[in-house]
């Protein structure tokens, strides 16, 4: 079953963590204000695969793979674009799982061709992913967290994940 209270979870949690991410970062206030609301949407396109994913949940390996699924980012972008958001927002939305090193989608870009709200998007949205319980598997402690997001680092902007990595160590010791 679509888990909409997981869903509207995993987006505060996004949006929480992308704001003080693009804060750390130095980046404009507007730019950190959209990437809140980029945070709370990333995964909107999700709402028009449910009849697709529906059934599939026990099997994490199937849902990566679908089509489907890797068409949620475009999806989202094609829902949003009319809808007054900024550029930003929706770049964001739409590049928010490319890989650092080419291999993501929908768009196979690389490095700085990724735009920096995607850029952001990518480090916090893996991070609470595997962060929160998925009907799948239980949430992972932050120290696994940590250590499956490095052994990825290709995925992500060094720069970014750097700052990711202070911005949680703060909120962990309570700053």
């Amino acid at each position: 079953e679509f888990d909409l209270s997981a869903e509207l979870r995993h987006g505060i949690a996004v949006s929480n963590l992308a704001y003080a991410l693009s804060q750390e970062l130095g980046l404009p206030h507007e730019q950190c204000y959209d990437l809140a609301i980029a945070g709370m949407l990333h995964d909107i396109g999700k709402l028009k695969l449910r009849s697709y994913i529906n059934g599939q949940e026990s099997n994490p390996m199937v849902i990566e793979e679908l089509k489907y699924v890797r068409m949620h980012s475009t999806l989202g972008y094609e829902e949003l674009k009319d809808q007054g958001y900024s550029d930003f927002v929706l770049e964001s939305i739409l590049y928010h799982h490319e890989n650092y090193d080419g291999s993501g989608y929908p768009s196979n870009l690389a490095g700085k061709e990724i735009p920096i709200g995607a850029r952001i998007l990518r480090v916090c949205d893996v991070f609470c992913a595997l962060s929160q319980d998925r009907s799948y598997r239980k949430a992972f402690d932050k120290h696994t967290v940590m250590e499956l997001m490095i052994d990825e680092i290709k995925n992500f902007d060094l720069e970014v994940f750097l700052a990711f990595q202070r911005v949680v160590h703060a909120s962990q010791a309570g700053k």
